[in-house]
């Protein structure tokens, strides 16, 4: 069976990776993930919610994560910003 491992050690072992983690374990307001057993991992989101999906069979609860910075593109963020100048 695969290793619960926490938040921390995800992050080092599959640096910017999505990861599909199965009984994860949240904060008490469920915003933040502490925890989980991974069960893949991929560069490409898609690639994890595609071929992962026949891994989360006897799992209570999954989720997907990832591991790394996330920086929205400038499009969007200009995108955002004329909409509410306007």
């Amino acid at each position: 069976m695969a290793q619960v491992m926490n938040i921390s050690e995800i992050k080092r072992q599959y640096p910017n990776e999505w990861v599909l983690l199965g009984n994860p374990v949240w904060d008490d307001y469920h915003l933040n993930v502490l925890s989980g057993i991974p069960l893949y991992h991929s560069a490409d989101k898609r690639e994890v919610y595609y071929l992962g999906k026949p891994l989360i069979a006897g799992y209570d609860k999954i989720t997907i994560i990832y591991a790394g910075a996330f920086n929205p593109s400038k499009r969007s963020t200009i995108g955002i910003l004329k909409r509410v100048n306007s």
